[in-house]
C-alpha cells in the first residue's frame, strides 16, 4: 500500500486533467468590474439614443484601445447608424368633436392623448362604435361583423369580453393577444377604419379611475399606419347616449354572449383631430476592435450592450415601468464584459491562424438593429468570417447548465466544441441547432455565418429593475468564458473552417417575439420568414427564408419585401404578424412582394407549428 502512495497525487492530477486541463482563465472579478459599470445607477439603463449609451459605448472602445485592439478602419472603434428610438408628443395636438351643433374641445394629456406608436395626420368624419375592436375567428368572434367602418373612426373598448371569466373562450386569468393595443389598431386599419379611438372598459373595472394611458409606455410598431388616441370613457360615453344607448350595458351585454353590439353614431356627431406624434431618430454606435491573425480570415465574438433605460414599454415590472431604472447587469453588461475580458485574453496570447473581430451591439433591445446594420455594413469581408459567437445573459448560470444555440450552422462546429465541453463540468443544453434566435447571432445567420449562441437562461429578474450586479455569479461566467476563450481558440486555428450548413427544419425554432412568421411562440401558423429589422418605408423585408418552409417552397427570398398578406396592406412587422395570426395551418394565402422594386404575386400554403 505505502508503495501507491507516491502515485496518488500523480493519479489525482490525472483524473483532473480529465475534467480540466490548462486553459484559459477569465479573471472573475475583473469581469465583475465591467458589469458593476455598465449596470451602474449612474448608466440610467443604457437605453438606445440616451447619453448612457453613448458613455458606454466610449468606455468599451477605451477598453478595447487598452487591451491593443485596432479600428478595423484605422480610425475609429465607432461604426455609426440611425435609430428611431421613440417617439414624443408634438405641440399640435387637438381633439374636438361637435354633437348636434354644439363644439367641445378636449386637453390633451387630460381628456385624451395620442399612443406614442399613433400616425401623424388630420382627420375627421363620422364615428362607429366596434366593441372591444376584435377579430377572433377562432373564438367565432368578430366586433366588425356587418359593420361597415371604411374611413370612419371607430371607438373600441379597452381590453376584451368576459375578461374575469376563467371559463371564457377569451382569457380567464390571461388576456389573449387581441388585448393588446397594436392588435386593436391593426384590425381597424386591415377593416379600412381612418383612425382609432380607444376607451377604458368601465363595466368590467367598476370603481377604477379613468386614467389615459401614459404616453411613451407602450409597445407597438414604429408608427401603426392609422392615427390611434385614447379619450376618456365619459366623453364616449356621451356620444353613445346622443344614439339611445348606455355604455355599461352594451359592455355587459357582450360580456353576457359574446354577441357584438357595434353601430354607428348618430350623423349628428363629427370628431376631428390633430395627431402630432414626432418621431426621435438619433445616431447610435456599435463598437468593434480588431485583433488580426495570419489570415485575412477571422472570427467574430459579440454581445449587445444596450437595455431598456427605464423599462417603459418593454418592462417585465409594469408598475415600475418609466420610473426605474432597469440596469441590465445580466441583460446584457453580463455578455458585454465577456466579450471586453475574452479580447484581453486573446490579445495576451501568440497570434493565431485567424484574426479575431470583438463587436458590442446596440439597439438590440429595439430588434436586433445594430448587428442587421453590422451585416450590411461590414467593417470586414463577412465571407471571411468562419463564425459569430454571441453572448447573451451568461451571467448566471444556475445548476451549472448552458444553452448553446447554433451548432448545426456549421459543418464542423459540434465536433469541434464536444471534446472541449467534456472537459468543463457544466450540463450543456443544445438548444437550438438552426441558429435563428431573438438575439445578434440570428444577424450573421441571413448572411451564411456559421454561429454559436451561449446563454445561461431566462429568470425572474430579466427586463426587471431587480437585474443588478449583485446577482451575477461571476466565477461561474468566468468559468463558462474559459470554455469560449478554448472554443474560439480552437476555431481560430483548425485547419478546416467550417462551412455554412441551412439547417431544414421540419417545424419552425423558438425564436423570441422578434420572430413573427418563424417563431413558434404564438403568432399563428408558420410562414417561414426571417424578418430584418433595418428600417424601411413600408412593407416588412425578408432577411432570409427558412429552408423547407411554406415561404420557401412558394419561391420566396431572402430581400424580398411583403407589402400584401391575403388582400390586407402589410405597413411593418406588426401588420404581418397580425395578419398571420388570424390565419390556420393549411390556408393558402396569396401574397405580394417587391423584388428588385418589382412587384411579384405567390401562393403560400401555411403549416402546422409544432
Amino acid at each position: 500500500m505505502r508503495r501507491l502512495i507516491p502515485f496518488a497525487p500523480f493519479a489525482l492530477l490525472i483524473a483532473l486533467s480529465a475534467l480540466r486541463v490548462t486553459a484559459p482563465h477569465i479573471d472573475p472579478q475583473h469581469y465583475l468590474a465591467h458589469i458593476k459599470y455598465l449596470a451602474s445607477p449612474g448608466m440610467k439603463g443604457r437605453e438606445t439614443g440616451s447619453p448612457q449609451l453613448e458613455k458606454a459605448a466610449h468606455y468599451i472602445a477605451a477598453q478595447f484601445r487598452s487591451i491593443g485592439l485596432s479600428p478595423v478602419d484605422s480610425k475609429s472603434y465607432m461604426q455609426a447608424f440611425p435609430v428611431t428610438t421613440n417617439a414624443r408628443l408634438g405641440s399640435s395636438n387637438h381633439f374636438e368633436y361637435e354633437e348636434a351643433g354644439k363644439s367641445v374641445v378636449l386637453k390633451v394629456r387630460e381628456d385624451f392623448i395620442p399612443f406614442n406608436f399613433s400616425s401623424r395626420g388630420k382627420l375627421s368624419g363620422s364615428v362607429v362604435f366596434a366593441g372591444y375592436g376584435i377579430t377572433a375567428p377562432e373564438y367565432n368572434y368578430d366586433d366588425y361583423a356587418g359593420l361597415d367602418v371604411k374611413d370612419k373612426l371607430v371607438v373600441v373598448l379597452r381590453h376584451e369580453p368576459q375578461e374575469f371569466d376563467e371559463k371564457s373562450v377569451f382569457s380567464g386569468k390571461a388576456y389573449t393577444e387581441h388585448a393588446q393595443f397594436f392588435s386593436k389598431a391593426v384590425n381597424a386599419k386591415m377593416h379600412g377604419a381612418r383612425g382609432v379611438i380607444l376607451i377604458n372598459d368601465r363595466f368590467n373595472h367598476r370603481g377604477d379611475s379613468d386614467q389615459l394611458e401614459k404616453f411613451g409606455h407602450t409597445a407597438g410598431p414604429t408608427d401603426a399606419g392609422i392615427p390611434f388616441v385614447q379619450v376618456k370613457a365619459d366623453v364616449a360615453a356621451r356620444w353613445i347616449a346622443s344614439a339611445g344607448k348606455d355604455l355599461d350595458e352594451l359592455g355587459a351585454a357582450i360580456d353576457k354572449d359574446l354577441r357584438p353590439r357595434s353601430f354607428a353614431l348618430p350623423d349628428s356627431l363629427d370628431v376631428s383631430e390633430v395627431v402630432g406624434v414626432e418621431r426621435v431618430i438619433k445616431t447610435v454606435h456599435n463598437v468593434a476592435g480588431y485583433l488580426p491573425g495570419e489570415t485575412d480570415e477571422y472570427m467574430v465574438i459579440g454581445a449587445h450592450f444596450d437595455h431598456l433605460g427605464l423599462g417603459e414599454q418593454f418592462s417585465m415590472s409594469p408598475s415600475l415601468a418609466g420610473t426605474k431604472v432597469h440596469p441590465g447587469a445580466d441583460d446584457n453588461a453580463s455578455g458585454t464584459a465577456g466579450v471586453i475580458e475574452l479580447a484581453r485574453w486573446f490579445a495576451s496570447q501568440p497570434k493565431q491562424k485567424r484574426g479575431i473581430l470583438f463587436i458590442a451591439f446596440a439597439g438590440e433591445e429595439l430588434g436586433l438593429l445594430g448587428s442587421s446594420f453590422y451585416v450590411n455594413h461590414p467593417a470586414l469581408p463577412l465571407n471571411k468570417a468562419v463564425a459569430m459567437i454571441n453572448l447573451d445573459m451568461i451571467g448566471r448560470v444556475r445548476d451549472r447548465k448552458v444553452y448553446i444555440g447554433g451548432v448545426g450552422t456549421g459543418s464542423n462546429l459540434r465536433a469541434t466544441i464536444d471534446p472541449i465541453l467534456a472537459r468543463y463540468p457544466l450540463h450543456i443544453d443544445y438548444s437550438d441547432t438552426t441558429g435563428y434566435g431573438s438575439s445578434d447571432h440570428t444577424s450573421f445567420i441571413t448572411k451564411q455565418v456559421p454561429v454559436l449562441f451561449f446563454f445561461s437562461g431566462l429568470h425572474s429578474d430579466y427586463h426587471k429593475p431587480s437585474d443588478t450586479w449583485d446577482k451575477i455569479d461571476a466565477p461561474d461566467a468566468a468559468e463558462l468564458l474559459d470554455l469560449i476563450a478554448e472554443v474560439g481558440e480552437k476555431l481560430g486555428e483548425e485547419a478546416e473552417r467550417p462551412l455554412f450548413v441551412r439547417v431544414k427544419e421540419t417545424h419552425p425554432a423558438h425564436a423570441g417575439a422578434s420572430m413573427a412568421g418563424s417563431s413558434s411562440s404564438g403568432y399563428g401558423p408558420w410562414f417561414g420568414s426571417v424578418p430584418d429589422f433595418a428600417e424601411i418605408a413600408t412593407g416588412v423585408k425578408f432577411a432570409d427564408i427558412q429552408d423547407g418552409s411554406p415561404a420557401a417552397e412558394a419561391g420566396l427570398k431572402a430581400g424580398d419585401i411583403l407589402i400584401e398578406f391575403d388582400g390586407k396592406p402589410i405597413g411593418n412587422l406588426y401588420d404581418f404578424t397580425y395578419a398571420l395570426r388570424s390565419k390556420k395551418a393549411g390556408d393558402r394565402v396569396d401574397v405580394k412582394v417587391l423584388r428588385a422594386n418589382a412587384p411579384l404575386n405567390a401562393s403560400v400554403t401555411l403549416r402546422q407549428r409544432k
